[in-house]
């Protein structure tokens, strides 16, 4: 069967750049609904007064929805209570004085919250006036940003002859379909490998007797059904409460079924025509289904709590759930008393080892947003920023960090060949508010989750390419 992937159409969809990186945060998997006011087409958004301190000095201000290091209110690499590298992080802090003189700024972040990146971007900018000089934005907000005609473009800005044009040593931009220009950029290498692998207790695994899901994936057996047969052997009630304990698998719904689709060498929206509804993405449904609620291995969601619907692996009570080099960081890795492993997900039943595809673009992205007084100095201020290490991608090596998050070479090995073999999906990008939820509650079978959703899909994405 030809691979839905491959055809010229989806290549030129979104990615003339490299791979997609960048780390992420614990808001990551949320699934929300995109910018959506405009202003009429071809106007011209009006300029802000850019922000001095008292000594004159600019202020430049990235907006975000997580802590940033190191940026102008740092003094010390000590600042960072998750440090892990203190000689390329005493490089970073340094580089920010370095710009600070460069430039007379003044660089420092605001923690806008995840909703709230997106709720500036939708009423500051359309006033004139926005929040702050550049958005660090996920793409499912970024994207329609950069379309609703909120962000000034890299060409409009002088670089088409610099670095994110042509070797990308530091910088890359993301090319969408459809636009002349490009307003969406991010680091080129900055550790992160951009992956959401299927994560592991390795003790777990151990004590039940079962075999190293690495090892199965090594010999072409990891499979769907092996996974179920392992959910089934890992959930257990450890009290004698009739209530399972330990459960095969918790995590972001959304990472799992972006996952499970790649690995039926399938999609929701990955071209013109929505696939909400072919055979491929309808087994996928069905499988999440069947681990929710007919063998119940899957944690039941709790809607209170995002965070906890993964999280808990930290406290040992998941077989496998969601994992990433922000996700260890974060939420607990090297530092728990089990081991971890990670895998690749298992090959569905009308996937293929060789074909399937095992990462998103994705991760986070900058733009400038129209309104901005001087978008060219705030771009060079955060190019200097991020490249702390002068070009040179051998100091402290490209991917410390996401390799000691990773915790182990095999790991990070496997993390690092997903992210070099990405797929495509808009799913998450059109706007439609999709959830599994209705299913994973068995308020919804998986063929009435696809008749009340398949018409929104296609007529989003009518609308994204029209």
């Amino acid at each position: 069967m030809k691979n839905p992937w491959a055809s010229p159409l989806i290549l030129t969809l979104i990615i003339f750049s490299a791979a997609c990186s960048g780390p992420a945060s614990s808001q990551k998997g949320k699934t929300s609904p995109p910018v959506s006011s405009s202003p009429p087409a071809g106007r011209e958004l009006p300029s802000s007064a850019a922000r001095y301190a008292d000594d004159g000095r600019r202020i430049i201000t990235i907006g975000t929805w997580y802590d940033r290091f190191y940026v102008s209110k740092h003094s010390s690499i000590q600042d960072n209570p998750r440090m892990t590298e203190p000689v390329t992080a005493q490089m970073q802090l340094d580089a920010v004085r370095k710009i600070e003189t460069k430039y007379n700024i003044i660089l420092n972040y605001v923690n806008l919250t995840f909703e709230g990146v997106q709720e500036s971007i939708a009423t500051s900018i359309a006033a004139g006036a926005p929040d702050v000089d550049i958005y660090e934005a996920d793409l499912q907000f970024g994207i329609p940003a950069a379309l609703n005609n909120y962000a000034v473009s890299l060409e409009e800005m002088g670089l088409r002859n610099t670095d994110v044009f042509g070797p990308q040593t530091v910088m890359k931009y993301l090319a969408l379909t459809g636009q002349q220009e490009t307003f969406l950029f991010s680091p080129s290498s900055n550790g992160a490998t951009s992956a959401y692998v299927l994560a592991f207790n390795m003790d777990l695994i151990k004590a039940a007797n079962l075999t190293n899901p690495q090892d199965l994936y090594d010999r072409g057996e990891w499979t769907w059904e092996k996974w179920r047969e392992y959910l089934r052997v890992l959930t257990r009630d450890t009290d004698g409460d009739d209530t399972s304990d330990i459960y095969g698998f918790s995590g972001y719904w959304t990472y799992l079924l972006s996952s499970l689709l790649l690995s039926n060498n399938t999609g929701i929206a990955p071209g013109l025509t929505e696939t909400l509804s072919d055979p491929k993405t309808v087994a996928v449904l069905e499988f999440i289904n069947t681990i929710y609620n007919v063998d119940k291995t899957a944690r039941p969601w709790d809607r209170s709590n995002w965070e906890i619907n993964n999280r808990l692996y930290a406290e040992g009570l998941s077989g496998f759930w969601i994992g990433a080099d922000w996700i260890f960081n974060e939420q607990g890795g090297r530092e728990l008393p089990f081991e971890i492993g990670v895998v690749p997900w298992p090959r569905g039943p009308m996937g293929s080892f060789e074909e399937n595809r095992h990462s998103q673009p994705q991760g986070n992205w900058y733009f400038i947003p129209r309104g901005v007084e001087d978008p060219r100095l705030v771009y060079d201020v955060i190019f200097d920023w991020i490249n702390w290490y002068d070009g040179d991608l051998s100091i402290g090596a490209a991917n410390a960090w996401s390799r000691t998050m990773y915790m182990t070479e095999r790991n990070y090995q496997y993390a690092s060949m997903m992210a070099s073999k990405p797929g495509f999906d808009l799913w998450e990008n059109l706007g439609t508010g999709f959830s599994l939820l209705p299913m994973l509650f068995s308020e919804q079978t998986p063929g009435e989750l696809i008749t009340a959703n398949r018409q929104i899909f296609q007529d989003a994405l009518d609308k994204y390419f029209k």
